[in-house]
């Protein structure tokens, strides 16, 4: 039994840091908005590459979090910088995506394209979400505390099971989304088009108010 309790310490931390980061993924924000606009033109395979960017970040965050920053990112300037940094990055996107709006066309063959664009939408999209890194700088680095007490693999088996639950969860939502293109027409394309960019102005609304009201209060 006692050979078995490293093994069944790191499932726990696997399983309970799934279930933490599926709690987190399941609240609305940014990166689901553009998961659900580009998974209707690209495919299933939009979900994915935004979480292989989404994830890239959320590994060098984790290793900011190993050498001691965490204290520094939890901190009201550093909220309000990416606060109005993020609202900035959103507003780009949602113009963006409603000047694009008058001249779209629903293409299947999109699918295969832009796998490098999606990968640098995760990333943006996370950067831009001032409570993710709030998020990473509390919640994540207790946790992160906690599977440090198993070394190196304990570690691993928190972070894995953190981008696991993003992975699924996105890729889920990537793949219903995809499954009902036969039925989206260029009208309807537009429509959820326009109203993920509308998502993205309010996001962008929200993230910018709190961003400057936590520079105020530094």
């Amino acid at each position: 039994m006692t050979a078995l309790q490293p093994a069944i310490l790191l499932i726990s931390i696997f399983g309970t840091s799934f279930l933490l980061a599926l709690s987190g993924a399941l609240m609305p924000g940014p990166v689901l908005t553009v998961t659900i606009s580009e998974s209707s033109s690209r495919g299933f395979w939009a979900g994915p590459l935004i979480i292989v960017g989404h994830g890239i970040l959320e590994l060098c965050l984790v290793i900011m979090l190993l050498i001691g920053l965490g204290p520094y990112l939890a901190k009201d300037i550093v909220f309000g910088v990416i606060g109005v940094f993020g609202a900035l990055i959103l507003i780009w996107m949602a113009i963006s995506m409603f000047r694009s709006i008058p001249a779209l066309t629903f293409k299947l063959e999109q699918e295969a394209k832009g796998g490098r664009q999606l990968v640098w939408s995760g990333i943006l999209m996370s950067l831009a979400n001032p409570y993710w890194t709030i998020w990473w700088a509390t919640v994540g680095l207790g946790y992160l505390g906690y599977s440090m007490k198993c070394g190196p693999a304990g570690v691993l088996a928190f972070f894995a099971g953190h981008i696991t639950a993003d992975f699924a969860w996105y890729s889920g939502i990537s793949f219903t989304v995809s499954k009902g293109r036969g039925f989206i027409k260029d009208k309807t394309y537009k429509r959820i088009v326009g109203v993920c960019a509308s998502a993205l102005v309010v996001f962008s609304l929200w993230f910018g108010f709190m961003g400057i009201q936590k520079l105020m209060n530094a």
